[in-house]
């Protein structure tokens, strides 16, 4: 099932999974790709909120971003199952490295100088929009690799790494581009994103290619996609898992406001937003780091619950804020809480299908994940456009804690669960 490794470490072993050469490429370049994304991300759209003053111009890059992204996904769970997992992972890479070039084009100040502002807006949404289609088809080929890259024993400690991975990027992302931003003008950010972009192909190249581990023969598309999506209904652990993420961080993300936060709000301007930025990763850091020593599966149900609650919790205690240092916590300890549901999650959906479904399981997933980003971001916006910042973050925060209690009332017989005894004995 895996591929093949070194002897798998004791356990306890922190580093176990890292040990793995093949499986160190595939999170450094994720790591990268975080650093390449974040900056980008930070860079259009602080420029387009000085441009426009209006909260809806950033929802509406969640938006162009997550409908692409939704429409091709569960293809791109299917393709994965049956095509060389590392060259779907090169061509979308790919495709986002001449997005970001065109992007890079576009904001020269020569020919920024004869675009009005609506076609400026109809590029970086065009841009984006690729950026989505490009990613509906690399997100699931990514996580179904990660499972066959380290043994099943060690997806636990995988996940964990993983997620520091990302969150260590999420990290440097803010920092880096809102002072990149400030310092050197979205043009020179622009061309750091694409250089990380590149270095993150090499990373991909050191991989061996992955081929399908089963293909079932005159199969239609329609029924292979049917056959991703019955799984996750029948199995109510993965279903309730990322509903539980989609609708939290639908309703409680605050990414996509954090310049009207950063501009109007607490009146930190671009160095603060990278601040505001970095605050969840770095919680999340901090915590995921733990758990590669101290697994959250034991009681892996009840973590869950506890830590989307806290995470709520969090996020309530932002828009109430009205100093950075406060601001600055209580989106440290979102990061935290997210981090353990997003290892408890990745877990499970490494851990329960079988790998010849893998990649499409992981689709609906990424689905759900991009819905609660991307639509979440244009649920943001919006709302702060209609209610305002600060009483939408409060709406928001308010219906999450609601969903965590509806889900709880429905879930209790996966509180005897315990998933760290299924992945020994798996």
């Amino acid at each position: 099932m895996s591929a093949s490794a070194p002897e798998t470490p004791a356990s306890g072993d922190a580093f176990a999974a890292l040990r793995h050469a093949e499986y160190r490429h595939l999170i450094f370049g994720n790591f990268l790709f975080t650093i390449a994304i974040t900056i980008q991300e930070i860079a259009i759209a602080y420029e387009l909120y000085l441009i426009t003053r209006d909260p809806l111009v950033l929802g509406l890059l969640g938006l162009a971003e997550a409908l692409p992204f939704i429409a091709v996904a569960l293809y791109g769970g299917h393709v994965a199952d049956r095509r060389d997992k590392r060259r779907i992972i090169l061509l979308a890479l790919g495709f986002i490295l001449t997005g970001s070039l065109f992007l890079t084009w576009l904001t020269l100040p020569a020919v920024r100088a004869g675009l009005s502002q609506t076609a400026l807006l109809a590029g970086c949404y065009g841009v984006v929009a690729a950026f989505g289609l490009a990613r509906g088809f690399q997100a699931p080929a990514v996580s179904a690799l990660r499972g066959f890259l380290v043994p099943r024993e060690l997806y636990a400690n995988a996940s964990a790494w993983s997620s520091s991975a990302g969150q260590a990027g999420s990290i440097l992302g803010p920092v880096i581009g809102g002072f990149l931003y400030a310092g050197a003008g979205l043009t020179r950010s622009l061309v750091v994103v694409c250089a990380l972009l590149l270095l993150q192909s090499l990373m991909v190249l050191r991989i061996r290619p992955r081929p399908p581990v089963a293909v079932a023969h005159g199969e239609s598309v329609w029924q292979s996609l049917s056959e991703g999506l019955r799984f996750v209904w029948r199995s109510k652990i993965i279903l309730y898992s990322i509903s539980l993420d989609l609708f939290s961080v639908l309703f409680g993300g605050v990414v996509a406001v954090l310049p009207v936060f950063a501009e109007d709000v607490l009146q930190i301007g671009a160095g603060g937003l990278g601040i505001l930025r970095a605050a969840p990763a770095i919680g999340a850091l901090v915590t995921v780091l733990l758990l590669t020593r101290y697994p959250p599966m034991r009681h892996a149900w009840r973590n869950l619950l506890i830590a989307v609650a806290g995470f709520g919790l969090s996020i309530l205690v932002f828009g109430l804020s009205r100093t950075l240092w406060l601001s600055a916590l209580a989106l440290c300890a979102s990061g935290a809480f997210d981090s353990i549901s997003v290892v408890i999650r990745s877990t499970i959906l490494q851990m329960m299908p079988p790998d010849h479904l893998r990649g499409r399981v992981l689709s609906v997933n990424s689905i759900f994940i991009s819905t609660s980003n991307e639509l979440g971001a244009f649920q943001a916006g919006t709302s702060a456009a209609v209610f305002g910042a600060t009483r939408s973050v409060l709406i928001g925060s308010g219906l999450t804690l609601a969903i965590v209690v509806w889900v709880w009332r429905r879930s209790g017989e996966l509180l005897r669960l315990r998933l760290d005894r299924d992945a020994r004995d798996g």
